[in-house]
């Protein structure tokens, strides 16, 4: 159903919004992504709302305003809350409704809206008067490294006669991640401390991070979910699927190189992870799935249980991935940000429901609301790295900034800023907002 193009898709619709019809918009009608917001100047309670061009739309003010029926109605009771887990839990086609039914009351000639001006625009929130919040309790969040460009590229960092192993081209691979350190868009984020060694020293030492890092990633939430001992299928994944956002997985490259012998990522993954505030519907994607990654010929096939032709003509999505940085000195200047680096989420060696399909397998039940990252995005190319590990080769090639600053890895003062879009020819560009950071000095209160 995810896949299916309805005419909430259609190119042609304008919104009487009229921030809408701006064609640099990431969020025009044909888009309708989904987050939670609270006013600056009131102190009421969060609320589900809708971006619309530089608005917000506040779905229980509009359901006051104008009658809703059926599953949308049932839709908009699960946006009481000030999350959007009650609306992800029942699966996608309470949303689908909801999505048709705000597209046909927000379009340009809604014969509701003219009945109902005056009331429907007091529905409507300016983005800059608002505060965006986390839109989803999430109560677990894994990881994966589903790109086979930047397993390869770091594999060769630290392994140069074997990058990849011997599992990587069979399985997803994954950690699972800490959900109370994941903080919403515009967040500071503190370099963190821990323990390192350098290569030539006899023994490790405890202190502020020194190779702090961003990981370019695409999250997706859990939608209905499974109950514990029974697997999801892979052509049922995506009905378990209810959107994407922008993920910053935040690296400290020296902690995690230090521990992550023998299992894995621990406290140099887990000080800091940032959303972007908007969740796209899968439904809002549909026009931009392509077939994936193509296989080198020598590669194996996927296992039967991640494997079926549906997946493989459309599992792909084709979404731009951009990340920048400005630092300090930068903004003093006023410069603009410096773009860092342009790739595609189509060039991920797994698809979304191969990964969610084996994090399943063994019967571990997913919630709605759960969240799974990608794993860094990384392309073919240099200029589509989607790390600093990568785009500087572990610092021996500095990225020149033009306030004429180097950077190997993330200084104090930085910000990461990542975007996200989708464009297709006969269909409306549609973005994700933004994914943004700025990095604080470590805390010197340390035991």
């Amino acid at each position: 159903m995810s896949r299916l193009i309805n005419e909430t898709h259609d190119p042609k619709l304008k919104s009487w919004v009229e921030s809408a019809n701006d064609p640099n918009t990431d969020f025009p009608i044909q888009n309708l992504p989904l987050g939670v917001f609270k006013s600056r100047s009131s102190n009421e309670p969060p609320r589900v709302g809708v971006a619309i061009g530089n608005q917000i739309l506040n779905v229980k003010a509009c359901s006051e305003a104008v009658h809703f029926d059926k599953l949308a109605a049932e839709a908009v009771r699960a946006c009481a809350g000030s999350s959007l887990n009650s609306l992800m839990a029942p699966g996608t086609e309470h949303c689908s409704a909801l999505r048709e039914r705000l597209s046909r009351l927000l379009r340009a000639d809604s014969k509701e809206y003219k009945s109902n001006k005056k009331t429907l625009e007091k529905c409507l929130v300016p983005m800059d008067s608002a505060q965006l919040l986390l839109p989803v309790e999430i109560g677990d969040y894994t990881d994966f490294y589903s790109s086979i460009h930047h397993a390869t590229n770091v594999g060769s960092m630290f392994r140069p006669d074997n990058p990849l192993l011997p599992n990587y081209k069979y399985v997803p691979i994954g950690y699972h991640g800490r959900s109370s350190s994941i903080v919403v868009s515009g967040t500071s984020v503190r370099r963190p401390n821990g323990q390192t060694k350098d290569d030539d020293a006899q023994e490790p030492f405890f202190g502020p991070c020194r190779l702090l890092d961003y990981e370019l990633e695409v999250g997706f939430f859990v939608g209905p979910g499974n109950s514990i001992g029974e697997p999801i299928k892979i052509k049922d994944a995506e009905n378990h699927i209810f959107g994407l956002c922008l993920l910053n997985d935040w690296s400290a490259r020296d902690i995690q190189k230090w521990e992550y012998q023998p299992l894995g990522p621990f406290l140099g993954k887990s000080f800091a992870t940032t959303l972007s505030s908007w969740v796209v519907t899968m439904e809002a994607l549909a026009p931009f799935r392509n077939g994936v990654f193509k296989r080198a010929d020598n590669d194996p096939k996927p296992l039967p249980y991640l494997d079926i032709a549906e997946d493989q003509e459309h599992g792909g999505i084709d979404l731009t991935l951009e990340v920048f940085i400005t630092s300090e000195k930068m903004r003093n200047q006023k410069m603009v940000p410096m773009r860092l680096s342009q790739g595609n989420f189509k060039d991920m060696y797994w698809t979304i429901a191969q990964m969610l399909t084996h994090h399943a397998s063994n019967g571990c039940n997913l919630r709605p609301g759960d969240l799974m990252g990608s794993g860094t995005v990384s392309g073919a190319t240099k200029d589509s790295r989607g790390c600093l590990l990568e785009l500087a080769s572990r610092g021996s090639e500095p990225i020149q900034l033009p306030s004429g600053e180097a950077r190997r890895f993330l200084q104090d003062g930085d910000e990461v800023i990542m975007h996200a879009y989708c464009q297709r020819q006969g269909f409306r560009r549609i973005g994700f907002g933004e994914c943004r950071g700025p990095v604080l000095p470590a805390s010197n209160k340390t035991t």
